[in-house]
């Protein structure tokens, strides 16, 4: 799938948000969409981090959850996501020099 390069940022950083994976959310969002759904995919609604990562967020009530990391450290993480999976995907376990 090609997404442009904003959108996909926006996607990886709401999964991230989320605690759930890439796919689990673009799974979700395409299923409500299909089948006419408005609202079957909540973000507001919490779930289980089921990742070693914890996601820290900062509530107000009232309010939407926001997270407590900064935008670099999130682009951090997905970088170090991606970078896991390609050496994964390779069969490496460590970088090459």
């Amino acid at each position: 799938m090609d997404l442009p390069d904003p959108l996909f940022k926006e996607v990886k950083t709401r999964a991230v948000q989320e605690g759930i994976t890439l796919k689990e959310l673009l799974a979700a969002c395409i299923e409500a969409g299909l089948r006419g759904r408005q609202g079957a995919f909540d973000p507001a609604t919490p779930r289980i981090n089921p990742h070693r990562l914890p996601v820290a967020w900062a509530r107000v009530a009232g309010e939407p959850p926001t997270p407590s990391r900064t935008q670099a450290e999130i682009e951090a993480i997905l970088e170090q996501e991606d970078l896991e999976n390609h050496l994964r995907v390779m069969g490496e376990s460590s970088p090459q020099p």
